[in-house]
């Protein structure tokens, strides 16, 4: 099994830095990045990722929309709030919005792919 991710973040190093990590893992594939909430729902309507991994704090109505589009467009991927704040009111929010797990900007590899293999239905095949 591959998992499919889609990354939405309004900061390119943050896309970039999770794009090349999730590719240095085998079963792991980045399927579209977006910059922005209406492109992140756009984008999971079009590929359905497995996950999700969405910037609370994007501009344009930031994870809270992103998360409530995408689970619209494509209700079988998993969201994770990715913030760089552990803010409660946030993680809240986002929960509300159908974000399925956090993670904090800066979490260390294993606990971002162990949290996308809980919210994906396991670790994929390697």
């Amino acid at each position: 099994m591959t998992v499919r991710v889609l990354i939405a973040d309004d900061d390119a190093t943050m896309r970039s830095a999770l794009g090349d990590l999730l590719a240095s893992e085998p079963g792991y594939e980045v399927i579209a990045v977006a910059a922005d909430p209406e492109s992140a729902i756009r984008l999971a309507g079009e590929h359905r990722p497995d996950v999700a991994i969405v910037d609370v704090k994007m501009p344009g109505g930031g994870g809270f929309r992103a998360a409530e589009g995408i689970r619209a467009a494509s209700p079988d991927t998993a969201i994770v709030a990715l913030s760089a704040w552990d803010d409660r009111e946030s993680m809240r929010l986002m929960r509300t919005a159908g974000a399925d797990s956090y993670l904090v900007k800066g979490a260390a590899p294993d606990d971002i792919f162990r949290t996308i293999a809980e919210v994906s239905g396991g670790a994929p095949a390697t």
